[in-house]
């Protein structure tokens, strides 16, 4: 039984991640769905993954219902917790197959809790209506309608295009170089002219507590951070996969993770930024791995 959960346990963490767009939270409705099994009648289940599917689902969307409120009180804009993609880990290249970016993760907060699973199960991990149905207990039919009114709330199909890994490669290199030699016009230049740029603290460290919207003033605003030594050279920068797209983890002397900055493009432009200052989203990136039990509890 535990060989059998193991085996589910990545789509079961990239299913809660995708409803919650939190990892840690992902991992604890996972723990609780294995132990939900543990304390009933598991001889009894025909079919193991679909059991556990089923509860982790509807585990994660009783969680996102209270965690809402808790959202709704952040200081600052509240951000999806970031996806340090390692090679090495089953877990977080499953997750990055589903192709659950920060953008989108952001833009799923739009939706309802069962809204959101909905379009998690079906446009990411390809369930169909019947099986989303016995999951979230609802007629194939209502489920077809949620999945259409969800994306028309988000506005774009779940999975999307993603550069190649050499485009981003690219785009990120570009993009420190002009931050870190404060080159504002070469930055305004690289970004879309209605980018946005939104910066997660948490009340915890410096951020702008709403969006900066234009090239122009995002080109401006990282030009105010260089001249506070933000890219100072005592700090250490390197390129990593986050959710699947380029990202720039700014490290100290000690290697702890202080920033996090993910880039959304579009046609060579890039169209969003986000910049990650809170610890405790940071905290997991000094580990690449995900932190999972060797064996659950």
């Amino acid at each position: 039984m535990l060989e059998a959960f193991l085996h589910c346990r990545p789509r079961l963490l990239g299913i809660a991640y995708g409803v919650l767009g939190d990892l840690e939270e992902a991992e604890d409705v996972v723990q609780d769905a294995w132990l939900r099994l543990k304390a009933g009648a598991p001889e009894a289940v025909v079919n193991l993954e679909a059991f556990l599917v089923t509860v982790t689902t509807r585990l994660a969307i009783d969680r996102l219902r209270s965690a809402r409120k808790r959202r709704e009180e952040y200081v600052g804009t509240w951000l999806p917790e970031p996806l340090l993609v390692d090679e090495a880990d089953p877990e977080s290249l499953a997750i990055e197959a589903a192709d659950l970016s920060l953008a989108l993760l952001s833009m799923l907060e739009r939706l309802n809790p069962v809204e959101r699973a909905v379009l998690v199960l079906r446009d990411a991990f390809d369930f169909d209506y019947a099986e989303i149905a016995d999951i979230i207990e609802k007629t194939p039919t209502n489920c077809r309608q949620l999945a259409k009114r969800a994306r028309q709330h988000v506005g774009q199909p779940v999975r999307r295009h993603r550069s190649s890994r050499e485009q981003a490669d690219v785009l990120i290199a570009a993009f420190t170089t002009a931050v870190r030699t404060g080159d504002v016009k070469e930055l305004e230049a690289m970004l879309a002219a209605d980018a946005i740029l939104y910066s997660d603290g948490g009340g915890e460290a410096p951020a702008a507590r709403k969006p900066i919207y234009g090239a122009a003033k995002i080109s401006r605003f990282f030009a105010g951070v260089r001249r506070k030594g933000y890219f100072g050279p005592e700090l250490s920068y390197s390129t990593v996969r986050i959710n699947g797209g380029p990202g720039l983890l700014r490290t100290d002397a000690t290697n702890r993770p202080r920033a996090l900055i993910v880039l959304e493009s579009l046609d060579g432009a890039i169209v969003g930024i986000r910049l990650i200052n809170n610890p405790r989203k940071l905290s997991r990136l000094a580990s690449p791995a995900i932190g999972r039990p060797s064996a659950p509890a």
